[in-house]
């Protein structure tokens, strides 16, 4: 990772990516032991400031924090002098003066984690900003499909090259979308896009994808499927289409997942929506990867805060935290 930033994934590069899903083996190892904890970020402080509501990237966030020996410090937007009429420069300068080593922001418009490296010292990783980017959610991902690919053929392998991954759904509001095209496409993916056209962008140019419609057409050839949530709260109502319709045409139901190849994987961000995206019983079936990736998520954003605040010459990861 270059810099001691992570607000795109056009900051990792292949090579960066390698390395973060290297090091996440290593936190999914101290996930396992008595104590899962290591000293690696013992004196570090991290605050989570969330500007929009969340459940599994903060909560995974908070707890890689704590599994590194961090304090963590915890800002919702509801309970702050926001909500008196406080500009966002000056929230993020009065924590900035309480001496934070890294900030991990979401927000609802795009762009504002950047924004935030200006009026802070401290490193700033992008934890979901509009309909931009959510980097970690694309590491936990790959993660999530190396980890599959190597129960199934060996050893873990980062190199993605003849795998085929279908997005479906909301990708015009997606920021998950936009992550995991450019992670996949970096690590070799062939990427195609499933969603009537309302719900694709306006325009997918530089965009390394395929597009189309018909996801009857596509599935068989599938290697992943990755299902979006329907985003109401974004999409306008004239966007937006009949959930019934929506989900006869595009959601994974019973009859599609048992068309899909042998060992063929289903993920979805979270949260669900069942009976719109996936049928209800094919979201617990065994090639469904949902539940792991929130698992994951621990371990790779361990491996994002270990990368920006203790480094090469950091603690060792090995190395169990007898404090408990």
């Amino acid at each position: 990772m270059s810099g001691r930033h992570l607000l795109s994934v056009a900051d990792l590069g292949r090579q960066g990516i390698e390395e973060i899903l290297r090091l996440a083996d290593s936190f999914k190892e101290v996930a396992g032991r008595p104590i899962p904890r290591v000293p690696a970020l013992r004196g570090k402080t991290v605050a989570t400031l969330f500007f929009e509501a969340s459940t599994r990237t903060r909560l995974s966030f908070e707890t890689a924090a704590k599994r590194l020996s961090a304090d963590v410090m915890s800002f919702s937007a509801s309970t702050s002098s926001l909500e008196k009429g406080e500009s966002l420069r000056d929230t993020i300068e009065t924590i900035d003066a309480m001496g934070v080593d890294a900030m991990i922001v979401r927000h609802r418009s795009s762009g504002v984690p950047a924004r935030v490296t200006a009026w802070t010292s401290a490193s700033v990783v992008n934890a979901g900003d509009g309909q931009h980017e959510h980097p970690t959610q694309a590491l936990l991902d790959c993660y999530t499909i190396r980890e599959a690919l190597g129960e199934s053929g060996g050893r873990p392998q980062t190199d993605f090259s003849g795998l085929r991954i279908g997005i479906v759904g909301d990708v015009r509001h997606s920021r998950v979308a936009r992550s995991d095209v450019l992670a996949l496409s970096l690590l070799g993916a062939e990427v195609v896009l499933v969603a009537p056209r309302t719900l694709l962008p306006p325009s997918l140019e530089g965009w390394p994808v395929k597009a189309t419609a018909d996801l009857d057409a596509v599935l068989g050839e599938l290697d992943v499927v990755y299902l979006l949530r329907i985003q109401a709260e974004r999409a306008g109502r004239l966007l937006l289409p009949d959930l019934d319709e929506y989900h006869a045409r595009f959601g994974l139901t019973r009859e599609r997942a048992g068309r899909l190849a042998e060992r063929a994987l289903i993920m979805h961000p979270g949260p669900m929506i069942r009976g719109v995206e996936i049928a209800p019983e094919v979201a617990d079936l065994p090639a469904s990867l949902v539940t792991r990736q929130v698992r994951n998520g621990v371990f790779v954003r361990s491996a994002v805060l270990f990368h920006l605040l203790a480094g090469p010459a950091g603690a060792v990861v090995g190395e169990e935290d007898g404090d408990g």
